[in-house]
């Protein structure tokens, strides 16, 4: 049954992959950080997302393994809504699981036009819904600043997780990076993240390339501390239609 999801699952991606049109709607530099920009009026898009999260670089299990899928479409030129569908894999010296892991609804909203502030300005809301019930839903709010001089880009979101429930955790967390356009089908960046709640940082680069019917970036992010894991990478897959 896993290796049937997940067969379907990447069909699904390779088929809207020679269906669609240009690569560019919501291409992203970074994976971790969002920029300036939402998806154009009208316009949809799907992104396939796989994240890696090894705690111990030196064991080649347990490690963890989130297959996002999330469907985008512009309701405005600056204003947009998405769907994600996640599952989670897990594999550990005894078992390995593949099992569906909740959904997330995100919106986010542009404010004025670029260059109309000194930091191009968006806000971005997410609600999150384990397939764990007994778990609490949970409310993210991103500010998201960036600028761009000449070839370079300049981003960093705040971050604020609440969960939504009688004495629920606050999370208070950050994302940053800084890439150049070497081309406009190629950049080259650096991120970084963080959770100051949970004391954990991390940065690394990141890699972004697109062609006329799709686009991809990835990125890899290395610990700074104890608390925090010793790797991360994650790919996005994005495809307009």
């Amino acid at each position: 049954m896993k290796k049937i999801i997940l067969s379907s699952l990447i069909m699904s991606i390779v088929s809207v992959l020679f269906l669609s049109g240009k690569a560019f709607a919501d291409r992203r530099s970074y994976v971790w950080t969002y920029e300036y920009q939402t998806m154009p009026k009208g316009h949809a898009e799907i992104e396939y997302y796989l994240t890696e999260e090894q705690k111990n670089i030196e064991k080649a299990k347990p490690s963890a393994w989130k297959h996002w899928v999330e469907l985008e479409y512009g309701l405005t030129d600056h204003w947009d809504i998405s769907m994600y569908q996640q599952f989670k894999q897990s594999n550990t010296d005894s078992s390995n699981t593949f099992e569906y892991d909740g959904f997330k609804i995100r919106t986010r909203y542009r404010i004025l036009e670029k260059d109309k502030l000194p930091l191009d300005t968006l806000l971005y809301l997410e609600y999150i819904r384990n397939d764990n019930l007994e778990k609490p839903n949970v409310l993210e709010g991103k500010v998201i600043l960036a600028k761009d001089i000449g070839n370079f880009n300049l981003a960093y979101n705040q971050i604020l997780k609440q969960e939504l429930d009688s004495g629920g955790k606050t999370e208070h967390e950050y994302a940053a990076g800084v890439c150049y356009t070497f081309m406009p089908q190629f950049k080259f960046g650096l991120e970084t993240k963080g959770n100051f709640t949970d004391s954990k940082y991390y940065v690394g680069p990141t890699i972004s390339w697109a062609a006329k019917k799709f686009w991809v970036s990835v990125g890899a992010v290395g610990g700074l501390n104890k608390r925090s894991d010793d790797l991360q990478t994650r790919l996005i897959i994005g495809i307009p239609f």
